[in-house]
């Protein structure tokens, strides 16, 4: 892709609004653009790292054996009804009336409507488990919303829904989802402590959540040191094994969010403590009976009873994560991405575009790459180097692979990692074979 091509509208000043850093980053970088308050547009560069969570996070899903399908953004206020939801749920449900006066809503989850689905298909115990996704967009009328894509009314959510025939599978099915999140944050390249969390307005008796540590985390956490030193991939788990053990090592210690801290049980852990900022990347439910036995979920026994199927609901916010990372990752220059997100793995940039032999290197170092494989973005606009170099460091691709005149007279090019910071003056086919690593 060529830069002088692409839309990319950064900003040079902080916006106003922005109260956040990934709110700030993610307007200067050209990644959204707000169209009403909590309600983003985005852009390529945006769109490019929404799209490759959500792969990441689809990958992970598919390998636990959860299946894909698509619902509605918009549902029937009838089943919302049915569970008692509709009125409860408050002013952050935005209910529509369509043109034949019915009452509609725009969904803010899929509880009611995967239940639906559930009854009106699935009659036998032999047809249980069924561990159904989608990733799909939902709106919440949040009265003040703030904070960019961390918390906006209108979000793209993977929410997944278990059904099983009692509670011991319903807790094998919620295990498997426990494992399959952070595996899923591993992959990213974010690290996510789980902690018991309340259920809210989703219900239930079982819930945990998932955050990362970040300095600008919108809320403190408590845990024991362990969980920082831990290794929570889970890279090496069998989704077949028996789950119960593991999940246990991965939750026996305290680990707390600010409405669940408890006083005594920090003071008893003295310096084991460790308090930080985090931020909820995922929130997973075990709520039992409470909609399938309002909305007839229920499906025949071995000996021919009726028995209202046991469900769990699993939420990971896909373009909150964008936000997140950028929380967890980034420097005064700019965002800096896990390699896994990156909107481009390399920025090729073009010192001097007037310069033949500095542009004659660099579209051949473009076309070798982009032949190869490797998303590669080509600084060729009429631009100073400094505008280049900030621009680069702002939208905070891994690799910056800088080409000038003087190198070139020389032999040599720059190749920066944007990690770590490191730059160092190497031929163009030895950064070019480092690349294609």
């Amino acid at each position: 892709m060529r830069l002088s091509k692409y839309f990319l509208p950064t900003l040079k000043e902080n916006p106003g609004e922005a109260q956040v850093i990934s709110h700030r980053l993610m307007l200067r970088a050209g990644m959204i653009r707000q169209s009403s308050a909590g309600i983003y547009s985005w852009l390529p560069l945006g769109l490019r790292v929404l799209k490759k969570i959500e792969a990441i996070v689809r990958e992970e899903q598919n390998s636990m054996g959860n299946q894909e399908i698509l619902m509605p953004t918009i549902q029937p206020a009838d089943i919302w009804r049915k569970s008692g939801r509709y009125d409860d749920y408050g002013p952050e449900m935005l209910r529509i009336i369509d043109r034949h006066e019915r009452d509609m809503l725009y969904g803010p989850t899929n509880e009611e409507l995967v239940t639906e689905i559930f009854a009106n298909s699935i009659r036998s115990y032999k047809d249980l488990p069924q561990l159904l996704y989608h990733i799909q967009w939902k709106f919440r009328d949040e009265i003040r919303p703030r904070f960019g894509v961390m918390r906006g009314r209108e979000f793209l959510m993977k929410d997944a829904y278990s059904f099983d025939i009692n509670s011991e599978e319903a807790r094998c099915s919620y295990n498997k989802y426990f494992i399959a999140y952070l595996k899923t944050y591993a992959s990213l390249g974010l690290k996510a402590i789980p902690m018991t969390a309340d259920t809210g307005p989703i219900g239930g008796n079982m819930s945990h959540e998932f955050l990362i540590i970040a300095d600008t985390g919108e809320s403190e956490i408590a845990c024991h040191r362990q969980y920082l030193e831990m290794d929570l991939s889970c890279q090496d788990i069998d989704y077949n094994q028996d789950l119960q053990p593991v999940i246990h090592r991965y939750t026996e210690k305290y680990a707390a969010t600010d409405d669940k801290r408890d006083p005594a049980i920090e003071k008893a852990l003295g310096d084991d403590v460790r308090t930080a900022r985090g931020i909820e990347v995922g929130h997973i439910f075990y709520f039992g009976t409470k909609y399938s036995e309002k909305l007839g979920a229920k499906v025949s026994g071995p000996k021919g009873e009726e028995i209202a199927v046991e469900m769990g609901s699993y939420g990971i916010g896909v373009s909150r994560l964008v936000g997140a990372i950028i929380e967890a990752s980034h420097d005064d220059k700019g965002i800096i991405w896990p390699k896994a997100v990156a909107p481009f793995k390399v920025g090729l940039i073009n010192l001097n575009i007037s310069d033949r032999d500095c542009t004659v290197a660099c579209e051949k170092a473009y076309n070798d790459l982009d032949c190869a494989g490797i998303e590669v973005i080509y600084d060729d606009r009429e631009a100073r180097p400094g505008a280049k170099f900030a621009d680069m460091d702002l939208i905070g691709l891994p690799w910056q692979l800088i080409v000038g005149p003087r190198g070139i007279k020389t032999g040599s090019v720059e190749l920066k990692n944007r990690i770590s910071g490191e730059r160092e003056e190497i031929s163009m086919e030895s950064a070019l074979t480092r690349l294609l690593d």
